[in-house]
């Protein structure tokens, strides 16, 4: 009863649409209706600028950490096993929300809260949380694309789990969330293939 509790909160921690609600309250409009349409973060970036991007962003982090840290203790469920189904459950809340009909965002940065939360449960996955965020800071600052370093950073995950020697549920958990970041992300590789894809301007986030 505990772990289907959890299944159910951390889905809908997981399916608040943070970047639909940012915008609405300070724009008045729908995001889906501005920039790429997507609900996230960096489409915020787009819509509103730097600050309320951020803001987003830390949301969508903080929707991933949330149901692994404190839904987990809150209930009891230790196991590392019931840790990763809420941690499912959370990003699988973000991509396909029931508060916009079951299409959300694309999980990047819910599925790093989740990492961040897992590391303070799992001490040995800190270096996958390292590797993970260096690879995707190489590939942006390099290539300027976010969705290209998300992609990168995806695939490296399981990789990392493998070579770190990681349980074979964490594995697992790598995997599937690199497809859940493949899958949400055709509409951005077919724009890279076509030489459509827009780049961020790197320096601006400094400005």
């Amino acid at each position: 009863m505990n772990l289907f509790i959890g299944i159910i909160l951390s889905y809908l921690i997981g399916a608040i649409p943070s970047a639909y609600i940012v915008v609405k309250l300070v724009k008045g409009t729908d995001i889906r209706e501005h920039g790429s349409g997507n609900v996230g973060a960096t489409n915020v970036f787009r819509v509103l600028g730097k600050k309320f991007g951020v803001m987003v962003l830390l949301l969508d982090i903080i929707k991933g950490i949330i149901p692994v840290v404190l839904v987990t203790d809150m209930l009891g469920l230790s196991a590392i096993v019931e840790q990763i189904i809420l941690a499912f459950c959370a990003v699988i809340g973000h991509n396909w929300t029931v508060f916009l009909n079951f299409k959300g965002g694309k999980g990047v940065a819910t599925s790093l809260g989740v990492l961040i939360g897992l590391t303070i449960k799992i001490a040995s996955i800190r270096i996958v949380l390292l590797i993970t965020l260096l690879t995707w800071g190489f590939f942006f600052v390099v290539f300027g694309f976010v969705s290209l370093a998300s992609l990168l950073a995806a695939l490296s995950l399981p990789l990392t789990m493998v070579f770190t020697d990681q349980h074979v549920e964490l594995v697992l958990m790598g995997v599937l969330f690199c497809l859940f970041i493949i899958i949400r992300h055709r509409a951005n590789i077919r724009r890279l293939f076509a030489g459509q894809e827009p780049r961020v301007n790197i320096l601006s986030l400094f400005n």
